[in-house]
């Protein structure tokens, strides 16, 4: 599948994923020692991440335009590019809830959901690394069913969290404020589980 003339590709697929999961792990420093005023200065590290990561994706844009053969579809390569850029995004989203909700207090139930991103958007790290040479190699089907797996876990976390949240909250407001951050949440794993479903279409099309 891979040439050495695409292999630009796979690189910037694989950094931009990286961003995702440097993204994550400092979403999780911030909840795990969390202090109102630090997030305001963490947003301008989360901003930073999630520019580097959108220079990439646009750089491939315009290689990509440029480009006579690819060693993928180009609608497919566009698709995992925005579907990877869009783990950095969704995970931004979290931090700036808590920074424009002005949060002073982490509720405790969010630090597995956390913790768990990490170890997803680790996953999807692996399963770039081997979407170049699946063919070779079957552990790319591991990696699809892990975060189809963590997915799986972070939707009956965000079940019971809002069923807890509504049942047990009496704060109107920080009802809103907390559904709001763990829809978030949510979408952050959704998110790596749209990279998985991409890598799978594409291993499919070109099995």
């Amino acid at each position: 599948m891979s040439r050495k003339s695409d292999q630009y590709y796979f690189d910037t697929f694989l950094k931009c994923a990286n961003f995702a999961y440097e993204a994550s792990q400092l979403l999780n420093e911030v909840v795990n020692d969390y202090t109102p005023d630090r997030v305001s200065n963490l947003t301008d590290k989360i901003h930073e991440i999630e520019h580097n990561a959108d220079h990439e994706k646009h750089e491939m844009t315009e290689v990509l335009i440029k480009a006579f053969v690819t060693p993928i579809e180009r609608e497919d390569i566009m698709e995992l590019a925005h579907n990877i850029d869009n783990m950095v995004d969704r995970i931004e989203d979290v931090l700036m809830r808590l920074y424009c909700d002005n949060i002073q207090t982490i509720r405790p139930e969010i630090l597995p959901i956390c913790e768990l991103l990490i170890q997803n958007t680790n996953e999807v790290v692996e399963l770039i690394k081997d979407l170049p040479k699946f063919k070779k190699n079957a552990e790319f089907k591991e990696h699809i069913v892990n975060i189809n797996t963590m997915e799986g876990k972070a939707d009956v976390m965000f079940i019971d969290n809002m069923r807890n949240l509504h049942v047990h909250e009496k704060d109107a407001l920080q009802v809103l404020v907390w559904r709001d951050i763990f829809n978030c949440l949510e979408r952050c794993h959704d998110a790596c589980d749209d990279v998985a479903s991409s890598v799978e279409k594409i291993v499919l099309k070109n099995a």
